[in-house]
């Protein structure tokens, strides 16, 4: 089985026309099976009003659909979130008689420029995405198990216990695995893996995965944890590392700003505690940040910056962790 997850944005519930509800908080998702190809098209139901929504959407997406019914305000704030984020890839949806060259400008220079102008005709897009899912290696994993899950949604079942949601980030995964419950220094033994309502003894990065597990109880657990079993993961309460500030950002970051800084499902307030720039580009400095709790990240991994007080737009840009 392989499995693509879509970010949809731009049209709240669109994706009702490609797949199936299923789960849905400030993330709805909507799940497509044919065969053994699945498609997890995820929409970000509570923005604009909440930024962390759009980017928790956007951090679990190997590519996108945006829907432009006008240009504003939103459609910029999508459109640097997703090239942040680095979702390389996509498909451009315009309506309302927009044209490309009136978006054209807005995706020069971003991850957008690559990405395809489509219909607006959700059977084909359907067909389109599947077709890219058939792609994707869903083949069983070998070798010993060395992958990263991170949470976005947890709770109890009546006779299975803990289960939690999430898309494998990194890696592979098995049944029976121990895998840290980062940050904390809890461990937990993998029950069972459901894959879209099927069992399964494994999955790989892109898996959609629903897990039951030994060891835990949902009160231990909270969004943006990670399950993992590769040791090269850090989790880290403050961070020093180069940040790119995007262009459309109008002024200088300071010392005692609060930030927030986003890794997969992680979306956490940080203290500004040093700007350093090199060669007076304030676009590129050198932040040194104070967490409010610990982020949980491969060293080498890039994060998104985001200030929420930030007015119509609250993505900074991003920072290296190491």
């Amino acid at each position: 089985m392989s499995n693509l997850t879509v970010a949809v944005l731009g049209s709240p519930e669109f994706s009702k026309g490609i797949g199936k509800k299923s789960t849905e908080s400030d993330m709805t998702f909507y799940d497509v099976k044919k065969g053994e190809t699945t498609l997890t098209c995820v929409e970000p139901t509570k923005y604009p009003d909440r930024l962390s929504s759009l980017f928790h959407v956007v951090s679990m997406a190997d590519c996108a659909v945006l829907v432009v019914d006008k240009i504003d305000h939103v459609f910029g704030e999508c459109v640097i979130m997703l090239d942040c984020a680095g979702v390389g890839k996509g498909w451009i949806l315009p309506r309302n008689y927009i044209t490309k060259e009136q978006f054209a400008p807005f995706i020069k220079g971003t991850a957008l420029e690559q990405y395809s102008v489509i219909e607006d005709d959700p059977v084909k897009i359907r067909e389109l995405l599947l077709e890219e899912a058939e792609e994707l290696d869903g083949s069983e994993p070998t070798g010993t198990s060395k992958g990263s899950v991170p949470i976005d949604h947890y709770f109890d079942v009546k006779g299975v216990g803990t289960v939690v949601l999430g898309r494998v980030a990194d890696g592979h995964m098995r049944k029976h695995d121990s895998m840290k419950v980062l940050p904390t220094d809890k461990q937990a033994i993998v029950r069972s893996i459901q894959k879209h309502d099927d069992d399964y003894d494994w999955a790989v990065r892109g898996d959609r995965v629903g897990l039951a597990l030994k060891g835990v109880s949902a009160a231990d657990l909270d969004r943006g944890m990670v399950l993992s079993t590769d040791d090269e993961l850090v989790c880290r309460s403050s961070l020093k590392g180069k940040c790119r500030i995007v262009k459309y950002w109008p002024s200088q970051l300071k010392s005692g700003m609060v930030v927030h800084v986003g890794h997969w499902m992680q979306f956490s307030p940080a203290r500004v505690d040093d700007v350093s720039t090199e060669c007076e580009d304030w676009r590129s400095p050198t932040l040194t940040l104070t967490l409010q709790k610990d982020l949980v990240f491969k060293p080498g991994s890039r994060g998104v910056v985001a200030h929420l007080e930030g007015g119509k737009l609250r993505v900074i840009g991003t920072i290296e962790l190491s």
